[in-house]
Formats: C-alpha cells, structure tokens, sequence
C-alpha cells in the first residue's frame, strides 16, 4: 500500500464520519477569508462528505464542479494507474491531452467568476 493510498483512504474515512458543517477544525478557504468571494474549490469538503453519504444533489449544492468532474477524474485513475492507458490509449490522448486541458481551464474560472455572481 502506498502512502498515497493510505492519505486517501483515511482522508475518505474522516469525511464519511467527521461533517464539515458542525466541527471547526477543517481548514477554511483563505481565498474566501481575505476576499469574502468564493473560490472553484469551496465548498468541496462538504461536498464529499455529501458524496460518501450517497447524497448527489447535496453535494452539488456544496460545489457543483467537485460533482461534474468526479467522473472525469475518476476515469483518469483508471487510464493512469489501472491499466486503462494500454486498453484505450486514444481515449487518454483525447480527453487528457492540451486542448482538454484549456477547456478545463476554462470552465473552472467561469464557473470561479459564476458562482460569485450568481
């Protein structure tokens, strides 16, 4: 098991049991603190706790970007390190590649600029 491995799993089990809505220790967003606007990643704590918890439209609530590109990310875990890299090498080269990643770019600061607007 790698100490990556073991970050994450007890990262997960934290945010299963531990909600960041009632206990303070969590770290609060320094963006949100000396700006007072939201950045693309508040939110996030609380929406994976709401995900753990099987409950997706809390969690989009929390932040809906952390909900859209779960399985965006996810599907890059399998290419990268579950062998979905020798299976489908040209799924990687399209979806991951520098025009996804300017797009990606892109929608993470308009939903950044968005979601302190709306």
């Amino acid at each position: 098991m790698t100490v990556a491995t073991l970050f994450v799993a007890t990262a997960l089990f934290i945010f299963f049991y531990i909600d960041p809505n009632i206990y303070p220790f969590f770290p609060k967003c320094p963006f949100l603190i000396l700006t007072g606007f939201e950045c693309p990643g508040c939110g996030s704590q609380r929406a994976i706790h709401q995900l753990l918890h099987l409950n997706i439209l809390g969690a989009f609530r929390q932040n809906p970007l952390i909900v859209l590109y779960l399985p965006y990310v996810g599907l890059g875990v399998y290419l990268e390190y579950l062998g979905g890299n020798k299976k489908f090498p040209c799924v990687r080269n399209t979806l991951y590649g520098k025009n996804a990643a300017i797009i990606i770019l892109c929608s993470i600061i308009l939903f950044w600029i968005g979601r302190n607007i709306f």
